[in-house]
């Protein structure tokens, strides 16, 4: 009896909570954790910058490869969060239970392979872009401790959206808040040493050292959690063995995440070649650009939190039948999704200058960066308001949508008009490129959203 009591808690709560209120009390915990998150980011580059420039460059090198890890991962766990959602809202346990286990076989493969990188692809990658041997050695450490590594994360973010899915996301606040103050802790011990317990200083690759352990002491809890307190969800091997049909619906949802992210490396990548162009500078830009991504995180973190709150409740309810519910979700998304963005904008605008000063700026860094921090924060509103509206389209099932509008936002777009920017010879022109793809790629969210209503919730209404 316990067993069908718990389902029908959860079940209420998704159905009759004020949708605006449930959203952002599923949100708070994740804008909360991501927050956590992005400030041992920043710490990261913070305590690197005292070794020097050549080692936030190294960090900002590295920045597509973790991209990538995290999209991976992601892209896996919005996959299973979609399909076991839509799965517990028609009342399917067997099948959810399933998604979860074919969610877990998946990251393992997706942990190999990155491992394999760590150990064959770390030091190529950092040689075809850079001379300088500070830069390489740093660079190459830090990449293949953590790809070699990479497993904690894998599980981490699968067991949070496991726990998200089900619509506890109060257990990953303290999942990835613990992972991220263990981070911050570490990383001086680390990168600085600790004569005390006779820690040598590492350098780079002693970030990457307390990232890791971070990243498996996050992963552990996460494991703890689903089999102590994730009723709804039943872990066996008999579930973890390889379903085509439903792996493929995970897929569908999950691999233009990792689409979406695998782009965000590319143009990364890109833009790094492009702004290391500027030899003038010498690796200053690319620097920049590094600093900025991290910074940047404050203010998309949130969003991104909200938006994973919104795919939840999107894909519960269509599974539930409830449109109404769905559009409601979906305005609070933007509202909030937008009053963050706005926030963010401001705080570029005027305060860069103290954004940028914890990484011991050079002048020509300070100058370089505050002007590249009030271009580029010029696109956030625009941001929010496409990232708000695509947790309809993986919340449906049409990921897809999704692809399409980031190929244009960083690759299409974006790399292109960065580079006809640069021929200019003014580094500080190429930062309007952002507003220019965020102006095409809102107009196509707005194109795909009025389809996908028209489509998916509309007939749900009749």
């Amino acid at each position: 009896m316990e067993e069908k009591k718990e389902p029908k808690l959860d079940e209420n709560k998704m159905r009759t909570r004020p949708a605006g209120r449930l959203l952002f009390t599923m949100a708070l915990p994740l804008i909360l954790s991501m927050l956590v998150q992005a400030v041992y980011n920043v710490v990261d580059s913070v305590y690197v910058s005292q070794i020097s420039e050549s080692a936030v460059t190294a960090l900002s090198l590295a920045f597509p490869v973790q991209n990538l890890l995290i999209g991976c991962a992601i892209g896996v766990a919005v996959g299973v969060n979609s399909l076991l959602s839509k799965s517990l809202g028609e009342g399917n346990r067997d099948h959810a239970n399933i998604a979860a286990g074919n969610g877990i076989f998946l990251a393992a493969i997706v942990m190999a392979l990155f491992m394999a990188f760590g150990i064959l692809g770390s030091r190529p990658y950092y040689t075809i872009q850079s001379t300088v041997a500070e830069t390489i050695e740093g660079g190459t450490s830090y990449v293949y401790i953590c790809c070699l590594f990479c497993g904690g994360l894998l599980i981490e973010v699968l067991g949070e959206r496991l726990l998200q899915a089900t619509g506890r996301t109060i257990y990953t606040l303290f999942t990835q808040g613990t992972g991220a103050i263990l981070n911050i802790i570490l990383d001086p011990v680390f990168i600085f040493g600790f004569e005390p317990l006779g820690i040598a200083p590492m350098g780079v690759a002693g970030a990457a050292v307390a990232t890791v352990i971070g990243q498996w002491v996050a992963g552990i809890m996460a494991v703890i959690f689903n089999l102590k307190c994730n009723k709804e969800v039943e872990f066996g091997l008999q579930y973890i063995r390889p379903h085509g049909k439903v792996m493929k619906l995970i897929l569908a949802v999950g691999i233009p995440s990792m689409v979406m992210m695998a782009i965000g490396s590319v143009m990364n990548f890109a833009m790094n070649q492009i702004l290391l162009g500027f030899t003038q500078y010498g690796e200053t830009p690319a620097a920049v650009f590094g600093v900025y991504f991290k910074l940047q995180s404050f203010v998309f973190m949130p969003v991104f939190g909200l938006n994973n709150a919104a795919i939840t409740l999107v894909a519960y309810n269509y599974g539930a039948r409830l449109p109404q519910r769905i559009t409601k979700v979906l305005k609070a998304s933007v509202t909030g999704a937008f009053v963050f963005m706005v926030a963010g904008t401001l705080l570029f605008q005027f305060a860069p200058n103290l954004l940028l000063m914890p990484f011991d700026p050079s002048a020509d860094f300070m100058d370089m960066g505050m002007t590249a921090l009030r271009i580029i924060s010029f696109h956030f509103p625009l941001a929010a308001i496409g990232i708000a509206l695509s947790a309809s389209f993986q919340g449906l099932g049409n990921g897809s949508y999704s692809t399409i509008i980031s190929l244009c936002r960083q690759l299409i777009v974006l790399v292109p008009v960065t580079y006809l920017l640069s021929l200019s010879g003014n580094i500080h022109l190429v930062w309007w490129a952002f507003l220019i793809s965020e102006v095409v790629s809102l107009a196509l969210t707005l194109l795909f959203f009025r389809r996908i209503y028209k489509a998916r919730i509309k007939p749900l209404y009749t």
